[in-house]
């Protein structure tokens, strides 16, 4: 057995000898791979050499994060296999060893041409899929045992989305209509301290934490020991309430009476304040049966508005004049500052109960729906085989089922480790746990059985998937303690050397994660130093830092000067879309060079990169287009929010209900039909009746208003009979009045440009979806729809030649020679509603305002808002390290000055160290530029540049379109009339001869 761990320093920068480590098929392997150094190919180098030494590729399972990555590991293991086996015995011979490291024997090379037939003959195919697929397959498998329907399905976001809005209606109803009942004094309790919003809010935070609240009921055995384990963590005896608290502290032997109305008369003879306070305290004393509801102005005379006492109760004068008065005013503020803290403990633990039952009912409703339907979500999945693989309290339920996996697979692969939650390592664990039990009874022991994970704890950005570098570092000991007790080779192996960036770049994220402000939730025990080595040595890099565009003094209109003048509004967000959108365009207008791929730069080279989705990038896409330069749009959307598909939505409901005049006049001014605004005031202006009703009218004197009439009028007749995917994919394939000689899609396109193609197909998916599972009616659909706020996900891998605008999340595994972040001078300042289990607190709490937390409430929060600040840095490493030869770091900012540990704070301070000041003008470039001071570094270009082809494509604009693709298709010649067979022929000429006499006997008749 060999323990192997190898820091980055020692490894020599040729990147072949930790990558053959780390695929070294008899050992386990856990591999930290810094961005861009390579790991997909580790992935395909380890699964290619496991089937190399005779593994079989069905007894490979490699789980993957994406459906993305698992397709691109597919394509390149069976490319490299077809290769291999057309390759000749000397290629293939150097292929090998560059693999393995070293020369391969005769069978060796016999072996790899035969793998290519083994993967296709594979039944099923190998296991390359995301964790969910697997478990998915598995549940298929033996959904009895796991306690499913057999034909269960997996439901998608929308669905999951509208069966939680059922549940919620029915449990808010359910809570209304029985006030007494726990589920309505819990939501009586949520809605007398929340608004609508804010009720809103916690609603869609339970149900998107469903997966969490599920686990956390199973934990603690259901609702009643998850509100036990609360009230214990707070200390707060169940039963106790803030109001019964109150009763017996206001009750006369709770506190010093005498002393305090000594104090009032001390008081009395003092300042103003003195007397004010107390009149308020004596006030209190006197009456007994409201002292519970005046408990609060009582406090504030003693305590302060975050619950301290405050520094001064009674003046110098009276104080030293009755001293035995600031006793027993000292005395009654420390009272009441041990009061108010279990004041404040008792009504975290009504509102954490309260919001517990809530969810509950909430889940149950849920589940009941999806049991009725057979449905399960994706969190379904993984709780689903988690409790197949390890049943209650680690025991597997069914130990045969394990039995039967075990006995399919020996080596596991886990790529992305980082962004695995503690429920899907658990799945991965019980799948894993007989591995380094001992040998292998199938085959005598000879089968050495590995767990393979690659992944950064610099890259884990996914928290709201449950995500956590913490879990990695446990994962990693607990299979180092497996392997090493079952006398198992382990190695753990770092890769630093990136293919990715230059050394510009990867200089500039060593300076900026060497500082001491951005270390924390990036730097971790195993890897303190974050240091990266570049493989692409002499490349030309650039980096800039401009300066930050601040918002421009406002001139004071002249006094008494009228309002006449329209004004624009200042916005740095889009002044700085504006510089971008001109720097873009400026490089491609002069080509301005690629220096290390030798080649002009290209908009698909280009990507924007944005920490949320803000108006900047409405502001961005907008800028890009009015420059024509090409935009791939955003890399999400709102299906109900795109022009093209609220154009749709207005003509079916004009379709279900012609008599709507305001629906009716956006049709007819829509892109479908086109009406001007001249045309549609001379039909509503002086109508009588409907707006319909006018134009049927209308259009039987003025025929410029027949086609809209009859377009209307045939869909109004075919709406009845039509399912919605029918009625709309008509609509976009069938002529309207605004393209008779193309269609209702070429239309839209026509009117709202390229970007409309996307949320068209979407929208015609999204039809199919929902007649999937519900009645096909067009009332129906659009209530589903509208109800539906399920966000479109465009894949933007590669940009198409276009500019790329996503967000850091989305842009995980992506790159770009060029990379832009705009968003780089906010902070995130919100922090979770609900304080949801941690390493320091077993249970949630709640508390609607943060004045009613109490400490362990202050703790959790204080913890919450720190991973939320790693994982910001974290986000600051995945957003520098996309860039592949340029990064340029700007930023936008408003009044208030930016915080110091900001992202734009943290690169200008790393640029300080390694970079060179640098004058920005960008007032020549752009009417909306500006100036300052800024930094830059750059290294030139010294090696031969590397072409990478990019530049061979180019986006073809509307103008360059070729003639036959907007042409409409020529008219079909009629066929020619098919020769009749002899027989027939002969039959047809004694027709001819017989009538030709009886025409001419009748012909002489007439005569």
């Amino acid at each position: 057995m060999t323990v192997l761990d190898f820091p980055i320093r020692d490894l020599p920068l040729d990147p072949n000898v930790a990558q053959r480590l780390a695929s070294d098929p008899l050992s386990s392997v856990w591999v930290g791979a810094s961005a861009g150094s390579g790991k997909t190919k580790v992935l395909t180098d380890r699964v290619l050499r496991l089937m190399l030494s005779g593994t079989a590729p069905a007894r490979i399972l490699c789980l993957t994060f994406t459906k993305a990555a698992a397709a691109e590991m597919s394509i390149r293991i069976n490319r490299t296999l077809g290769i291999w086996a057309t390759l000749p015995d000397e290629g293939l011979e150097d292929r090998l060893a560059d693999l393995c490291g070293e020369r391969p024997s005769a069978e060796t090379r016999t072996i790899a041409r035969r793998l290519f037939a083994q993967v296709v003959d594979c039944p099923g195919g190998m296991k390359i899929q995301t964790i969910h697929a697997f478990c998915q397959s598995l549940l298929r498998r033996f959904p009895l045992e796991a306690g499913l329907a057999p034909h269960f399905e997996v439901m998608d976001e929308r669905t999951a989305a509208g069966l939680l809005t059922e549940a919620r209606d029915e449990v808010l109803h359910a809570g209304r209509a029985a006030p007494d009942s726990p589920l309505g004094k819990a939501m009586a309790r949520l809605t007398a301290e929340l608004n609508a919003e804010e009720f809103a809010g916690i609603l869609a935070e339970l149900a998107s934490e469903r997966g969490r609240i599920q686990r956390l009921f199973e934990s603690f055995h259901g609702l009643d020991g998850a509100v036990d384990a609360v009230h214990e963590a707070l200390g707060v005896p169940p039963g106790i309430t803030e109001a019964a608290i109150l009763r017996e502290a206001c009750a006369d032997h709770a506190f010093d009476g005498t002393g305090l109305r000594d104090a009032c008369r001390a008081l009395s003879t003092g300042s103003k304040t003195d007397e004010e306070r107390g009149v308020g305290i004596q006030s209190w004393l006197d009456a007994a049966e409201n002292r519970v509801r005046a408990f609060q102005i009582y406090a504030r005379h003693f305590l302060t508005a975050e619950g301290g006492a405050r520094k001064t109760l009674i003046t110098k004068k009276p104080a030293t004049s009755f001293p035995a008065a600031l006793t027993a005013l000292e005395r009654e503020a420390e009272r009441l500052v041990s009061l108010m803290k279990r004041v404040r403990s008792a009504g975290v633990a009504a509102s954490t109960t309260a919001l517990l039952t809530l969810a509950e009912s909430l889940l149950s409703a849920y589940e009941a729906k999806k049991k009725a339907k057979a449905l399960l979500d994706y969190d379904d999945l993984i709780l689903s085989a988690n409790a197949l693989l390890r049943g209650k309290d680690g025991v597997p339920a069914v130990p045969w089922v394990l039995f039967k996996l075990d006995g399919g697979l020996d080596h596991i692969l886990i790529d992305e480790a980082q962004d695995t939650n503690p429920e899907q390592w658990q799945v991965v664990g019980s799948i894993a746990e007989e591995f380094f039990a001992g040998l292998s009874a199938r085959d005598g022991g000879e089968t050495t059985r590995t767990v393979f994970a690659v992944g950064d704890e610099k890259q884990s950005i996914f928290s709201f998937q449950r995500a956590d570098p913490a879990e990695f570092a446990r994962m990693r000991r607990h299979f180092q303690t497996r392997a090493k007790a079952a006398e198992r080779d382990w190695h753990a192996v770092a890769l630093d050397i990136s293919f990715r960036s230059t050394a510009t770049v990867l200089q500039t994220v060593d300076a900026v994660f060497g500082l001491d402000g951005a270390k924390d939730g990036v730097a971790s025990e195993t890897n303190p130093v974050i240091r990266h080595r570049a493989f692409r040595r002499g490349h030309a890099g650039l980096v800039e830092l401009w300066p930050p565009v601040k918002p421009a003094e406002a001139a004071d209109p002249p006094a008494w000067a009228p309002p006449v003048e329209r004004e624009a509004a200042d916005s740095p967000s889009a002044r700085l879309a504006a510089v971008i959108a001109d720097t873009i365009r400026d490089w491609t207008q002069r080509g301005e060079s690629l220096e290390s791929r030798g080649r002009p730069i290209q908009p698909g080279d280009v990507m924007v990169l944005v920490r949320r989705r803000t108006a900047f990038v409405t502001e961005l896409v907008r800028a890009l287009k009015d420059r024509a330069v090409p935009v791939a749009g955003v890399d999400r959307m709102v299906l109900t929010e795109q022009l093209a598909v609220m154009d749709l939505m207005a003509l079916c409901e004009f379709l279900l209900l012609p008599e709507d005049d305001l629906t009716l006049a956006t049709v007819l001014k829509g892109p479908l039909i086109g009406l001007s605004e001249d045309q549609l005031f001379d039909l509503a202006h002086g109508r009588r009746g409907t707006l319909w009703r006018a134009l049927v009218a209308k259009a039987e004197d003025d025929p410029a208003y027949r086609p809209a009439r009859r377009y209307l009028g045939a869909q109004l007749a075919r709406t009845d009979f039509l399912a919605p995917y029918e009625l709309f994919a008509g609509l976009l394939a069938a002529p309207c009045p605004a393209d008779p000689d193309g269609s209702g899609r070429r239309a839209l396109l026509k009117r709202l440009g390229p970007d409309a193609q996307d949320p068209l197909d979407e929208f015609l998916a999204v039809c199919l979806a929902f007649e999937k599972t519900e009645p096909p009616s067009l009332q129906n659909f659009l209530a589903w729809l509208a109800a539906s706020e399920a966000e479109i996900k465009r894949e933007l891998e590669q940009g198409g030649g276009r500019v790329r605008i996503m967000t850091v999340h989305g842009s995980k595994g992506l790159q770009a020679p060029i990379v832009f972040l705009p968003d780089t001078l906010g902070t995130p300042t919100q922090s979770p509603p609900i304080l949801w289990p941690d390493e320091g607190c077993a249970v949630p709490l709640f508390a609607a305002r943060r004045s009613q937390e109490d400490a362990l409430c202050a703790e959790a929060r204080a913890r919450a808002n720190r991973r939320r600040d790693q994982e910001y840095r974290r986000l600051l490493y995945v957003a520098l390290t996309r860039a592949e030869d340029r990064l340029y770091v700007c930023g936008y900012q408003g009044r208030k000055e930016p915080s110091d540990v900001c992202w734009y704070k943290l690169v200008e301070a790393a640029m300080g160290e390694i970079g060179v000041p640098h004058p920005f003008d960008f007032s020549t470039l752009c009417p909306d530029g500006w100036s300052g001071e800024g930094w830059r570094l750059a290294d030139p270009q010294t090696a031969v540049p590397k072409p990478d082809g990019a530049g061979a494509g180019r986006v073809l604009t509307a103008q360059e379109a070729p003639p036959w693709l907007t042409a409409a298709a020529p008219e079909e010649p009629e066929p020619s009339r098919p020769s009749p067979p002899p027989a027939r022929m002969a039959t047809s000429r004694r027709c001819a001869r017989r009538s030709a006499r009886t025409t001419g006997r009748a012909s002489s008749a007439a005569c």
